[in-house]
């Protein structure tokens, strides 16, 4: 398998971009080699430029839930396109969206469309700090809301302490309001709220973990945020960039039975184009300018095709419920398989699934937070990712994300999967 062309590419990006890439992951620092630079795609397969082909399982972090390159998001898109690319001002599309979003989604009432899921969480948190008046938010360890400042916070000293910022440019006043808490220990969550009482105008996580890997919540952990928020008057939101739209046709709140005060969306919300959105009860809602006093705008909010491309992918999956017992169906398949390798080979590694999101760890311990992720073998895993790669199948690059499965997977790519998987495993 040549890779002479992403090779010279890469070289050549090098010297006019940042790294090479415009997104860190994508360089494959925690894998070694080089990224592949890819030209096409087209349902389960990605293309390099090379001309290799690759089955793959990150399905651009998550938005092609239906496969590359699908006839009704392509064909919406291009029929969108003859009416122009960008008007900045309303169209019907943006009324026909929100209220498709407000039909599927709990607890959206009403929603603002943005460009991006760090748009979206941004602006719910200032959102939430205007409606409440108040100026601290929790955010839980190993989930992640994008490269807004406030959210590039690393743990501080103990449960009762402030975040210290993780990343330079990002100051420590605005770390001093950011509170941590380790995911799905509800008991230092309390002490938390307990230490700032009435200073916390949010709590805003990822229902289902995707960036420590896929991690899912214990039992009673989301309920009991719920109770801790309704008592303190803390808005709860949930950031549904990765499992709105893919868990359920109203994300991971619908599957799991919680509902938040505030959603943030992303990805599957724009079928593959740059969109964002964050919406919840009419009454937060409506604190958004031009109703309400807090400021947020986007000359491109509610771009033309990217609102037809969302469009078409949220009345499909509207459409076709099928389209979620497919998913699981996949998932339970590939996920029954890797487990079977891993009894085959005698080997203790860890899987965590729901749906179709599902990562293997290459770690003993159950993984239910980010301390249990990170004592996984990353070198290991590298090792894994490499092998799967020369045997075409594409992972995400990184033992820390959740891998993400389409519908364009039939029993022919799963058979591939499966047989690259222990192949792979045995390697190691």
């Amino acid at each position: 398998m040549s890779t002479e062309k992403s090779k010279r590419l890469f070289e050549q990006a090098k010297q006019s971009i940042p790294g090479g890439v415009n997104s860190p992951v994508r360089a494959f620092k925690a894998v070694g080699g080089n990224p592949l630079f890819i030209a096409r795609a087209e349902g389960p397969y990605i293309f390099d430029e090379d001309g290799n082909r690759y089955i793959e399982l990150i399905n651009s972090w998550g938005p092609m839930v239906l496969g590359h390159n699908h006839p009704e998001v392509k064909e919406a898109v291009i029929k969108a396109m003859e009416g122009g690319t960008s008007f900045g001002a309303p169209t019907a599309r943006e009324v026909e969206i929100a209220e498709l979003i407000a039909s599927m989604v709990p607890s959206v009432e009403k929603v603002r469309m943005v460009n991006s899921g760090t748009e979206a969480t941004m602006s719910a948190i200032r959102l939430a700090r205007g409606y409440t008046g108040k100026e601290k938010f929790i955010k839980f360890e190993g989930n992640y809301h994008g490269h807004g400042d406030s959210f590039l916070i690393s743990a501080g000293s103990g449960a009762i302490t402030m975040g210290n910022p993780d990343s330079p440019g990002v100051t420590k006043g605005t770390a001093r309001d950011t509170l941590l808490a380790p995911y799905n220990d509800l008991e230092k969550v309390k002490l938390l709220v307990e230490a700032n009482k009435d200073e916390i105008a949010a709590m805003i996580l990822e229902p289902v973990a995707g960036n420590m890997g896929c991690v899912l919540p214990e039992p009673g952990f989301l309920e009991g945020l719920r109770k801790i928020c309704d008592e303190e008057g803390i808005v709860l939101i949930f950031d549904e960039v990765m499992t709105g739209f893919r868990l359920a046709p109203g994300g991971a709140q619908e599957l799991l039975g919680v509902i938040p005060d505030m959603t943030t969306l992303g990805k599957i919300i724009g079928g593959g184009m740059p969109v964002g959105a964050y919406g919840g009860r009419k009454e937060i809602m409506d604190f958004v300018s031009p109703q309400g006093p807090v400021y947020q705008a986007g000359t491109l909010s509610g771009n033309p095709i990217a609102m037809a491309a969302g469009m078409a992918m949220l009345q499909h999956l509207k459409h076709h419920p099928a389209v979620y017992t497919r998913l699981k169906t996949i998932g339970e398949t590939l996920v029954n398989g890797i487990h079977a390798s891993l009894d085959r080979l005698g080997l203790p590694y860890t899987t965590n699934a729901i749906g179709s999101m599902y990562s293997l760890f290459f770690t003993e311990r159950k993984v239910k937070d980010f301390g249990d992720a990170q004592t996984c073998d990353t070198t290991l895993f590298g090792r894994y990712f490499n092998a799967m790669l020369k045997q075409g199948i594409y992972l995400a690059p990184s033992q820390y994300e959740s891998l993400f499965l389409s519908t364009a997977l039939e029993q022919e790519h799963l058979d591939q999967l499966l047989d690259a998987n222990e192949t792979a495993l045995r390697s190691l």
